[in-house]
């Protein structure tokens, strides 16, 4: 038997990113419900970026997109250290290419990363 959700959940994703398509799809198999939204063009807010830091222990490298081009451009793997915590979550909600992705999003919670183990717990908890 598939468990239905009913929490409305917001899935930021890159239409080019196989851990955002790979995700999107385990949603669907379980008949979980949510809204999709390119993280580009709509990039996460700060308060819901401050709920996936909450989720990852308060490390703000887990909600950055490490390999990614821009995120080496702006060296930022010299200068997040030097980062405050509202710096960094700003700069993220400005840019989405610097988010880890995808990033789910509930109503008290977020995650960065696709997880499965992770986002089922999450989502149990929710219900």
């Amino acid at each position: 038997m598939t468990a239905v959700f009913l929490v409305m959940l917001i899935i930021y994703t890159l239409s080019t990113c196989d851990s955002c398509r790979k995700a999107t799809k385990w949603l669907r198999a379980r008949e979980i419900t949510f809204t999709e939204r390119a993280i580009r063009e709509t990039p996460p807010s700060t308060a819901e970026l401050r709920l996936a830091l909450a989720a990852h222990g308060g490390e703000l490298r887990k909600l950055f997109n490490t390999s990614g081009r821009e995120y080496r451009a702006l060296q930022l793997g010299d200068k997040l250290s030097g980062l405050s915590e509202s710096d960094a979550l700003s700069l993220l909600a400005k840019n989405g290419s610097l988010v880890k992705r995808p990033l789910l999003v509930g109503k008290n919670w977020a995650r960065a990363g696709f997880n499965e183990a992770a986002w089922a717990t999450a989502l149990t908890k929710e219900k």
